[in-house]
């Protein structure tokens, strides 16, 4: 590969990878737009729900202690305010429970009831089956390629963030 021209590089930002770095990015983007799509459109034609519902009631199973709101915001990365609103229709639902810290009653910690985890159980088998038919083209060899290069990319990004 050859080196761009001092002129062209600076527009690249000063890295002879750039163009492909963006290509990179935007595939990226791309195939995790389309599994975001097929993964919300068959969670509400199956079970009526939305993917933030899901991706709480996954937390929750992983933690079945029960996670504080603020540990529950931080572990599916999105702001306090939008787990809170999840959180409630999922309380009215009567998939959740809600306990406040007798220490502390600014804490508060949910967990999954057994409604909450026997839909969720449900649900997440359905997923699994979804995430393999959507990979059946790729070998399990090349799984795990992609997955080890997405791990070296991962180091990348955290260690060169901007």
């Amino acid at each position: 590969m050859t080196t761009p021209a001092p002129k062209y590089r600076d527009k690249l930002g000063g890295a002879p990878h750039s163009k492909l770095s963006l290509r990179l990015w935007l595939r990226l983007l791309s195939c995790s737009m389309i599994l975001e799509k097929r993964v919300r459109a068959r969670l509400d034609e199956e079970f009526g729900t939305t993917l933030p519902r899901f991706d709480v009631l996954s937390a929750l199973e992983r933690h079945p202690e029960g996670l504080t709101m603020g540990q529950l915001s931080d572990y599916i990365m999105v702001s306090n305010g939008n787990v809170t609103a999840v959180v409630n229709r999922l309380l009215a639902d009567g998939w959740l429970v809600r306990t406040t810290d007798k220490a502390d009653r600014r804490v508060a910690t949910v967990r999954l009831t057994r409604k909450g985890r026997a839909a969720f159980l449900k649900m997440a088998a359905l997923h699994e089956q979804w995430i393999d038919h959507m990979f059946q083209g790729l070998s399990d060899e090349r799984i795990e390629e992609l997955m080890a290069a997405l791990g070296e990319m991962r180091v990348s990004i955290e260690s060169h963030g901007i």
